[in-house]
């Protein structure tokens, strides 16, 4: 693996690049305590600051564990594509319509009663500190350098990964 660590919109650009397509993380809140408080949920979209949006319900747990303490955690995993994402940052709910309206698709159906449902909120996600591991190449080409790295022992240059740092 060589290490790359990535700086301002370069950052802003992995995080992008790597949550939407990923689109599913784990967000853990209520770090303080254990257990932690984790629950699935979908990248709406990622800002042109980094920061990382989703909706939620206002009477969730994670909703009232941000409200008490902003902090949490994101983790990003595709092993498919072995692409993965390890996010800390400071949560902000919203009721801004204007911002739920822009983040609301057709399968949000499924949890809120339509955009304009009372209990429905946006949280967006500042980053403070994140990591990530990407493969340098495709599925197809990284698992033919693994399968030639296991038959010589060498330890194949796989993934690049790194601080990312806004």
């Amino acid at each position: 693996m060589s290490n790359k660590d990535l700086y301002n919109a370069e950052a802003k650009k992995k995080i992008k690049e790597m949550a939407e397509n990923i689109d599913f993380a784990m967000m853990a809140t209520n770090l303080k305590e254990t257990p932690l408080h984790m629950i699935p949920m979908s990248t709406k979209k990622v800002d042109e600051q980094g920061n990382i949006w989703f909706l939620s319900n206002k009477n969730s747990n994670h909703n009232e564990n941000l409200l008490s303490n902003p902090n949490l955690h994101l983790i990003y995993s595709n092993k498919g594509d072995m692409q993965f994402l390890n996010v800390y940052g400071m949560a902000t709910i919203t009721t801004d319509q204007k911002i739920i309206d822009e983040l609301y698709g057709k399968a949000d159906d499924t949890w809120f009663e339509g955009k304009d449902d009372p209990n429905i909120t946006a949280i967006s996600v500042k980053p403070t500190e994140a990591y990530y591991w990407d493969p340098k190449d495709n599925k197809l080409v990284t698992l033919v350098k693994m399968g030639v790295g296991a038959i010589t022992g060498n330890e194949p240059d796989l993934m690049d990964q790194g601080k990312i740092k806004l």
